[in-house]
Order: structure tokens, then sequence, then C-alpha cells
């Protein structure tokens, strides 16, 4: 009986240690470890030599391993722990200033494809104090839909449009996305003190923190930013003719050149960028305004009515904000229009498309002078070392800036020192 108690016991030891030994190496398995110095990432792209210039420690001889290189194929994993999704992505955790939690800012993006460049440029212009609606197509492949809803649902700040509309190129209804997140957003709990809406192929040139302070400048401190001019002759044809959607394809003339009736209100047309900078009352006045309302309803059948409707309402006297003599100031994007080659910039150095420039890395350089709010176009699949390189640059000055301590998590990728073969970790080595 004493034999039986005693090797009871022994068992019971060898299951206890056995199960010690196990939740360590578990354990161990979980916690992320330092990069190791060999090459960084499976399947990372090394940066271009031409990045180099943009990065700390090229002329030293240093050079940056990428971390993170499989952000679509990680999405569309169904499985995801949301505290594994928000490290794995480098998302920052925490505000990096007390000047930019004490100004909260509200972003509108609007979405149809490429999953990776959203998630891009989501986790680039993401902090917690902000918030974020995501319009996503109505159009878009289920599974695109899906695995955004799968990386809102592991942001507290970030959510989906509550109404979703099939987006046409120039049509009404990529300017009903933008209200339908406003409608949104007016009801949500963050105070947020001005909104910025965004395309799925923009990246942000100034950091979170540049941003607030550029919109807090003496200039803009109060006002709607709507760069545009009064409606040129040659554009008058988008609010004089009619037009309809063929939803989700085009927009076409209503009949053979039927004439619209003039504007409500007799209302100034403007004509400008459909991309703005807008005050919270403005966003008030254009959800409860009659004079806005009767304007958005006018504009239904005109041809993209997102490049009239934000810069005709801030040339509004009574409107909050308004900007009357703007004119077309305000550093919103980097754009290189065709037609502004050889005046603006020198030449697009990736391609075309609808006249305007998709972003080769040797744009880079003209796009960092510009100093713009956000840059557009990018694309990841033709010119992928483009967006590697500005944003690895952008984290480079948000970290930099930060006045918090830096969390490994947040590093996009790290320095390596070739002379030493040791890793620079550090916030003032990495930055």
């Amino acid at each position: 009986m004493l034999q039986l108690g005693g090797t009871k016991c022994s068992f019971l030891l060898c299951l206890g240690i056995s199960i010690v030994i196990c939740s360590a190496i578990y354990l161990r398995a979980r916690v992320p470890t330092e990069p190791q110095p060999q090459g960084g990432s499976l399947g990372c792209r090394p940066f271009s030599n031409n990045c180099r210039a943009f990065l700390p420690g090229s002329e030293e001889g240093a050079e940056w391993h990428r971390h993170d290189c499989q952000v679509e194929s990680y999405i569309l994993n169904s499985h995801l722990d949301c505290s594994d999704l928000i490290r794995d992505l480098h998302f920052i955790t925490r505000p990096l200033s007390l000047e930019e939690e004490s100004y909260p800012l509200a972003f509108i993006l609007t979405v149809h494809k490429e999953l990776e460049l959203l998630v891009r440029l989501l986790r680039a212009i993401y902090t917690p104090q902000n918030v974020y609606c995501i319009h996503v197509d109505a159009k878009s492949p289920r599974e695109y839909q899906e695995a955004v809803q799968r990386l809102v649902h592991c942001l507290p700040n970030a959510f989906t449009s509550s109404r979703s509309e099939t987006v046409t190129y120039a049509g009404f209804s990529r300017l009903q996305a933008d209200v339908n997140c406003m409608k949104d957003l007016v009801r949500s709990k963050v105070r947020w003190r001005k909104v910025v809406n965004l395309c799925g192929q923009d990246f942000p040139v100034k950091s979170n923190l540049e941003l607030v302070r550029y919109m807090q400048s003496k200039l803009w401190r109060d006002r709607n930013m709507t760069p545009g001019v009064k409606q040129p002759k040659t554009m008058g044809y988008r609010t004089q003719l009619q037009y309809m959607e063929i939803v989700g394809s085009h927009v076409a003339q209503k009949g053979k050149g039927l004439k619209k009736g003039p504007p409500p209100h007799r209302l100034q047309v403007y004509f400008g960028t459909a991309y703005y900078a807008l005050t919270r009352d403005f966003v008030n006045f254009v959800l409860e305004s009659p004079l806005a309302r009767d304007l958005l309803e006018w504009s239904k059948d005109t041809f993209s009515p997102d490049e009239h409707y934000w810069v005709t309402l801030n040339h509004i006297k009574e409107a909050p904000g308004s900007n009357i003599d703007g004119g077309w100031s305000g550093a919103i994007r980097a754009i290189k229009w065709r037609d502004q080659e050889g005046k603006v910039h020198n030449g697009c150095k990736g391609r075309y498309v609808r006249d305007i420039c998709i972003y080769g890395l040797e744009d880079l350089p003209w796009i960092i002078e510009r100093n713009s709010m956000f840059a557009n176009k990018f694309e990841s699949s033709t010119f992928p070392e483009a967006l590697d390189c500005l944003e690895q640059w952008h984290k480079n000055k948000v970290l930099r800036q930060a006045m918090v301590p830096i969390q490994p998590s947040w590093l996009l990728a790290t320095m390596v020192n070739s002379n030493t073969s040791s890793y620079c970790n550090s916030s003032s080595q990495t930055l």
C-alpha cells in the first residue's frame, strides 16, 4: 500500500513538472522576441537603394530590416485575436502627446479595393484619441468587406459606415458616402474637432501632431479647408446639364443634354477639390441646414458633385467656419496632374491613371518637399517600393516627435548597423 502511494506521488510530481515545462515553452513562444538580424521577416521586400536617402543611418552603412510583409494575408485570417492583430500590425496604442490628445480628429475613409493599402493607411493615421469611419463600397467583394469588419472590430474608435453606397466614379454616390459617415461621426462619443476625408489610395505626409498643429494654426484654427474657386465656364457642363449614374459603372448624360435648373437659394456654384478638413460646427450645418440639404438634393443629377458641394457651402458667409476668400489655399493633397507637368511638378515617375500620377519611388522627393497633409495616389501592386519607403519615413517622423516611450511593437522596421552586426532598438537609434 505504501509502495502504491509512493508511486502515485512520484507520478503526480512528474506530471506537475511536465506541466510547468510545457507552460514555460508555450509562454515563451507567445511572447514576441527581438527581431533577428538575418534579413528580417520572411518574404519581406528590402528597401530600395533609392530609399536610403530618406532613412537615418544610411550614411553610416546601416541597413533597415522590415518586420511587416504579409498584411493582406494576415487580415484575411478569420481566427485572429485582437491583441495579436494590433501588436503584429504595429498600431500605435496610446496618444503620443497631450497636444494631440486634447485635439482629436475624425477621419472618413472611402474604400473599395486593395486591402493592404487600407491597413497601411489606417495604421499610419491611427491614434486612440481619434475616430475613424470607413465606408466600404457595397459592390466590394464579400471577402474584402468581412476583412475590413474584422479589422475595425479590433479598434474601439473605428467603425464601418452604418449605410453603404454602391459608389460610381464621378457620381452622387461618392458624395453620399461622405455624408453617411458624417451622420455616424456626429453620434460618436469622441469629441472630435475637425474631420478629414480620405480615399484608399491616399497616404499621409504630415504626422498626426503636424496635422493638429496645422489645423490649429492662425490661418485655419476656426476655418474649413475646401480649396476651390468660382466655377470656370469650362466646368459649367457639370452642373448645367443632367446626369445619371449607371450603378457601379459610370455617369452618363440624361437624354440628349437635358438642362438643369439653377442652384437653390441663388447660390454661386464653386469648383474645387473633393478633399477637405471641416470643423464640427460646419458638419452640423451640412446635416441640419435646409440650405445645405437643398443643395445636396439639387446635386444628385450633377457630374462629380463632391467637387462643388463642399466648396460651395464653404463660401456661404453664414456657414460656420466659412472661408470666402480661401481660393486654392490649404495644403490638403500632393497630386501630380498630367496637365500641370512642367509647371507644378517635374513629371510622373510612376504612371498616369485618369491624368493623376500613381507615384513611383522617384516621386518621393517632390512629395516630401511639398509637405501637404496627404499624397495621392499609391498602388501597392505596381510601385510597392514607393509606399514602403514613404511609410517608413513617415513612421520614423511620427515616433521621433512622440512625447511618450516608444513601444517595440510600434516599429515597422529595425535599423541594423552592418559594422557591429547589432540591432538598434532604442527610440534614438531607430529614429
